[in-house]
């Protein structure tokens, strides 16, 4: 039996991806996986663990039947959640389909999403209905194979705030081994 103890970080980066200085800067929504780590390298408590560094690394020009989908197969098969960062620059590559058909459709993945456009939860959710606000559903649509399968397992939707991450890693209704009923939450 596999050990699910990682956070598997998904992110859009535009494909192929190369991990240069430049790359990662320009890649808006990498910046924000390089902020987990940077909270983790800071703080050793902090409830992380990138699942990313738990198998060899991938060449950008490797292929991807036979290397790239298998390793993020392995990550997240090595996983207890999913993060997924969606902004405004969010958009439907191969690698997210994948990584949320497999990890949601397949491996049963809570996932805890972030909205890294946005900074308060009342940017997220209006609490008179208990529901995402427009904006929220419009960056769902970007990523069909995320909006069509989140039902399917418990989505936690947050905005970019230190406090709520932390928060969420440390929730066992967002971990797969002990998640709680399927369902789109949001912290009150």
């Amino acid at each position: 039996m596999t050990y699910r103890n990682g956070n598997y970080s998904a992110f859009y980066v535009k494909e192929p991806f190369k991990e240069s200085n430049l790359g990662a800067s320009a890649a808006k929504d990498f910046v924000f996986y390089n902020l987990l780590r940077a909270w983790k390298g800071k703080d050793s408590s902090f409830p992380f663990i990138d699942s990313h560094d738990k198998n060899y690394n991938v060449r950008d020009d490797s292929d991807w039947e036979s290397t790239l989908k298998p390793r993020l197969r392995e990550r997240l098969n090595n996983s207890k959640n999913i993060v997924l960062f969606l902004s405004e620059c969010t958009k439907n590559s191969k690698a997210l389909r994948e990584e949320i058909s497999y990890g949601v459709g397949t491996k049963g993945l809570p996932v805890i999403v972030v909205y890294t456009d946005y900074e308060e939860k009342s940017d997220i959710i209006n609490y008179k209905s208990k529901t995402a606000k427009q904006q929220i559903k419009r960056l769902w649509d970007a990523l069909p194979e995320f909006r069509d399968s989140m039902s399917k397992v418990p989505t936690i939707h947050i905005p970019n705030k230190k406090e709520l991450i932390e928060r969420a890693l440390h929730d066992t209704d967002f971990m797969v081994s002990t998640k709680c009923a399927k369902g789109i939450f949001f912290y009150d």
